[in-house]
């Protein structure tokens, strides 16, 4: 596969987040609207093949396909806006600024929120035979999982509310790797690649995503979980969304920025020239 050094994918990165910020409207809540029911449709997926398989580790394997479809189609996360939109405003790009960058993420969160919320729609309506029967086993289970994850948080008090944000600055710092390392390659095949290694870490590891869990929460109040809307949002998707940008922002978008773009001069060897370091 083509490769890109670091220097051009920083460059790359840049430019994508000031995409982002002069993006239409229009444009920016049809890729969030697209990004966010492609990633809740994966989901569904790699529940469904959990529970008809019982290996959590081949529902893992297979659930990147969502992620690689929705970006190579040029759709929105806002786990990649998180990272990729604050950059063109940190590398001074003119025009650009954190009025335009909060426009962004608003936007994309709304898009994104509605695309799940139509497959969770969706979804439920087919693991209940339109709310005539009881949810079947997959519907069972991410009613369960909402609330595992709502109320199982909330009964650890403060120590929950840490465990879920640290659980989502570590799927950001993940999801978001896999962001930029389509930005590697230059090739299909290369970009796939890339994406597939660092997703497949952070859904095997139980890391929360604030996307994937607009899915999984309504649906799974919609098919019966014990859990209410309060206790999603408080106790999930409020500090999941906050974990997400640190993760993103501070471990792949600033890190990548201070040291591939901003990169420091080097040190001088002692009893080397200086003329003859800047000439290497």
């Amino acid at each position: 596969m083509s490769y890109n050094t670091p220097a051009e994918f920083a460059e790359k990165m840049i430019d994508a987040g000031e995409s982002k910020i002069t993006m239409s409207t229009k444009d920016t809540l049809i890729r969030a609207y697209m990004a966010g029911a492609i990633l809740a449709l994966a989901a569904a997926f790699a529940v469904t093949i959990a529970v008809n398989t019982g290996n959590f580790l081949v529902a893992s394997l297979l659930f990147p396909v969502g992620f690689c479809m929705l970006y190579l189609l040029g759709f929105d996360l806002l786990t990649g806006v998180f990272t990729l939109a604050p950059l063109a405003v940190i590398a001074r790009r003119p025009g650009m600024s954190w009025g335009g960058v909060l426009r962004n993420w608003g936007l994309v969160f709304i898009g994104n929120f509605a695309g799940a919320m139509t497959v969770a729609v969706f979804m439920a309506i087919i693991f209940t035979m339109g709310f005539s029967t009881a949810p079947n086993a997959v519907g069972q289970k991410i009613g369960h999982i909402g609330e595992l994850r709502t109320l199982g948080y909330a009964a650890a008090g403060a120590s929950g509310l840490l465990t879920v944000f640290v659980r989502a600055v570590m799927c950001n710092w993940m999801v978001s790797t896999g962001v930029v390392a389509a930005m590697m390659s230059n090739s299909v095949s290369g970009k796939i690649m890339a994406m597939w290694m660092p997703i497949l870490v952070f859904f095997y590891m139980g890391f929360e995503h604030s996307i994937v869990n607009m899915f999984l929460f309504p649906s799974g109040i919609m098919l019966g979980g014990n859990f209410t809307w309060a206790d999603y949002f408080i106790y999930n998707e409020i500090p999941v969304v906050l974990g997400n940008l640190v993760g993103g922002l501070t471990f792949v978008g600033g890190m990548i920025y201070a040291t591939h773009y901003k990169t420091s001069p080097k040190r001088r060897p002692a009893g080397i020239p200086p003329e003859q370091v800047a000439a290497e």
